[in-house]
Order: C-alpha cells, then structure tokens, then sequence
C-alpha cells in the first residue's frame, strides 16, 4: 500500500506546521502539513505521532509486526508505503521537505523480543534531496543502550535493490534484503527482513542495530521519529 500524499500548488495564505507537536493534540494518528515558497509546494499527509516518547515525535519509519513488505523498489522508498497505524515509511521526499524546514533531531526507538527497550538519539538529522541521493546527514549521538550504529551510515546516499548509491562494490541492498543509507554495507538495518529475533540461517538480513544485538538478530520494533530541535 503506498502511503498517500495530496499536493497542490503553493498558495501563500495557507501556512502549515509539519511536525506533531505543532498541533498541540493528544491523538497519535494526525495529518500534518507543510508549506514551502522554496518548493512551491503543499502536501499533506498522515502520520503517526509518538506523544509518549519525551515529547512530541513524528515518526517517519516503524517496523512492529512484519506486515508489510520492506523490500521495495526506490519509487516507493520515494513516496512512502504502508499505514501509519501500524508499519510504514514515509517516504524520502517527504522527510527532505520536512527537514528543510528547520533543524531536527532524530531519536531511533527498539525493542527485542525479551522486551528489553533501548534508544540511541542524534542531535541534528536531515536529508538532501533526490538530485543528491537523499544523503544522509547525522550526529550529535547520545547512548540510550543501544550504541551507535548510524554514524556509519552518515554522508551515505540512500540505496535500494533497483538503485544502487552505496559505498560498496556490491548492492548492499541485494545483499541485506532492505533498503537504507548503506555504507559498506551496514551496522543498522531497519528495513530489512522482519524475522523473530535470534536467527543465523541468513546472514544480517533482519531488522538489526548491530551495536545492540549484533548481525544474528532481529528487532521486534524499531521506529525513527523527529522533531525540531528546541
């Protein structure tokens, strides 16, 4: 299922907020919008909101249950797929106009299946746009216990099996069975195969944040949300 987007040319008398928290609402399930003079854009577009997770979040990508299929070409990792009440990805333009607006910061949010909870939080996150990859810019790590496996993956391009822009030889995403800003390849893998944690029949292929649980298991949940820096 593709996640849906309503555009429309840019009118200056309409300003949106694109965050959760701008909305000063309870509800996880919200539509938020965005303006830009820049883009001479409008879209709007569902999302969910974590209101629990210290402060107001908007979660861009959120692995639960594996229900959908992760394993998608980059027209889709473009404009986003699944349902925002349950597993999703909002799609890399989407989270390029978002964080042209302002500065943000990235909180990544995990769970094994012994329900073990850790986080790992990264003080400034943006991406470049589709001309660029959709490279990845991050940093400012603090450790929630679960160590640091993106600084990797930063000044990376975005690949998928149909597009490769890694900083390999090989398609990592071929390799990993996801898609993601892989290096050479990965020590995060969130889009990967949804498998029930400890598994070594297949090399990293699962839902993984190797600094935490290394390449033999995969996550139950793993969701990476933003908001603007305050």
């Amino acid at each position: 299922m593709e996640l849906p987007v309503r555009e429309q040319q840019f009118e200056s008398v309409l300003q949106l907020e694109a965050w959760c928290g701008a909305q000063k609402k309870s509800a996880k399930l919200r539509v938020i919008g965005f303006s830009s003079h820049q883009f001479n854009r409008i879209a709007m577009m569902k999302v969910y909101c974590d209101i629990d997770s210290q402060g107001q979040w908007t979660v861009f990508q959120r692995r639960l249950d594996g229900s959908v299929n992760f394993y998608r070409p980059w027209d889709q990792y473009k404009r986003g797929f699944g349902n925002a009440a349950g597993e999703y990805w909002l799609g890399l333009e989407n989270v390029f106009y978002l964080t042209q607006r302002k500065r943000y910061e990235l909180m990544v949010n995990m769970e094994d299946f012994d329900g073990n909870k850790v986080f790992a939080r990264y003080s400034s996150f943006s991406i470049n746009g589709e001309s660029d990859g959709y490279r990845l810019n991050v940093s400012g790590f603090t450790n929630g216990g679960a160590g640091d496996a993106l600084s990797y993956h930063n000044g990376q391009k975005f690949t998928t099996f149909d597009k490769d822009q890694g900083g390999s030889a090989r398609n990592c995403a071929k390799t990993y069975l996801g898609a993601f800003w892989y290096n050479d390849c990965h020590y995060a893998n969130p889009n990967g195969v949804y498998r029930w944690g400890a598994d070594g029949t297949i090399y990293a292929v699962g839902v993984e944040w190797h600094q935490w649980k290394g390449y033999d298991y995969s996550l139950k949940t793993i969701s990476m949300k933003i908001r603007p820096v305050q």
